[in-house]
């Protein structure tokens, strides 16, 4: 079966950084979106980034835009999410999620977890001084 564990997560102070790790097994992973998303307390579960494996294309939310990257390695069957300049509202429960056999991300939908189909654990990122 597919599966996504994530890694990475941690406590840091404002204006720091970290790195999460998605690997993935159990699927090709040259035609996948890969998804990251996260959820605060209290809150709903939000799109934050994806990265269409078969063409490198990118999508951000617009409160990371500029301070967060997402990348992958296919030969090591991994996608990153780089965080920068982290604030206090980035403190959440760090996802990751695969849309299997897809041609795109695509712009109107790269955020709905409906669309996803498996989905990791989640990786705690907390941000305070």
């Amino acid at each position: 079966q597919v599966q996504l564990v994530e890694s990475g997560g941690g406590s840091v102070r404002p204006g720091g950084s970290l790195r999460l790790s998605c690997v993935v097994s159990g699927y090709t992973f040259s035609r996948n979106c890969m998804g990251w998303f996260r959820q605060a307390p209290g809150q709903e579960r939000e799109g934050v980034a994806a990265i269409y494996t078969g063409g490198d294309k990118t999508y951000y939310a617009a409160s990371v835009r500029g301070r967060f990257t997402v990348s992958q390695d296919n030969a090591k069957n991994t996608v990153y999410l780089q965080m920068n300049s982290l604030k206090p509202e980035d403190t959440a429960m760090y996802y990751c999620a695969a849309r299997l056999g897809t041609y795109d991300c695509y712009r109107g939908t790269w955020g709905a977890m409906d669309r996803y189909n498996s989905w990791g654990q989640g990786t705690q990122v907390t941000v305070s001084s």
